[in-house]
């Protein structure tokens, strides 16, 4: 037996939040489970609206997978639209839109609360804002690289930086945080210290280019907030990245 379970849950676009289907899909290892996920489901979201194609196969989940599923399927996801929710055993991914910056860390440090520490939680929830999408569409989910291990530019990352410093421009002086991240390789300390590094090198760049440094904060979040599987060399390169936020 596959030693994988799976939980998807969608979420619905903001215009018909209320009324949309919910579709929870993927596979668990008995009725009983799917039963369970299905009603707290519909507990969450109201029966109507949940549409159950929860298949039982084949899989064999961590140690009380099942309670552990009723305490993330939770009243933060509400806040959460057009986004999906995936589950992979006790690996856990949320994506989707939410209203601010406080709501997007807040729904995340709140499953991560609900679940014991050999779950992990990625956070790909987005603000939902004219201002953040305007930043998120320049950087076009590109990675702005670094020499290996330092704090330089390279110059392919001082050409994406040349078309934020034009998007940062457009949205009228609003204060932003720039967020380093790394993959987990080497220690934490050391990633901590890298990634705020490389997002100092990035406001001094700005800077250089016109943008207020004082409009800019920086913060290194480390190896904490992975958006791949740190076990391939793919998901380490999509994992070093710097993050855009528009501050409330």
């Amino acid at each position: 037996m596959r030693q994988l379970a799976l939980v998807f849950l969608l979420t619905c676009a903001p215009a018909i939040a209320q009324l949309a289907p919910v579709v929870v899909s993927g596979t668990v290892p008995d009725e009983a489970t799917k039963a369970a996920i299905v009603q707290r489901a519909r507990a969450l979201y109201g029966v109507a609206r949940v549409v159950d194609q929860v298949a039982v196969g084949g899989v064999v989940a961590p140690p009380n997978w099942s309670a552990h599923m009723q305490k993330l399927l939770a009243e933060p996801l509400k806040q959460v639209t057009q986004g999906q929710l995936t589950v992979e055993g006790n690996r856990v991914g949320i994506r989707g839109d939410v209203a601010n910056e406080a709501l997007r860390q807040q729904v995340a440090s709140d499953m991560a609360n609900s679940l014991n520490p050999t779950y992990t939680i990625s956070n790909g929830l987005r603000v939902n804002a004219p201002a953040q999408k305007l930043l998120d569409t320049a950087l076009a989910r590109r990675i702005i690289e670094f020499e290996s291990g330092q704090a330089v530019l390279r110059p392919s990352g001082m050409l994406i930086l040349d078309e934020m410093a034009a998007a940062l421009g457009q949205i009228g002086g609003r204060k932003v945080e720039v967020i380093g991240h790394t993959d987990n390789t080497g220690t934490r300390e050391a990633n901590l210290a890298l990634s705020l590094a490389r997002a100092g090198a990035v406001r001094s760049y700005l800077a250089a280019k016109g943008i207020a440094a004082a409009s800019i904060a920086v913060a290194g979040a480390g190896p904490d907030q992975p958006l791949a599987d740190n076990a391939s060399a793919e998901g380490r390169a999509r994992n070093r990245r710097i993050e855009f936020r528009v501050a409330d």
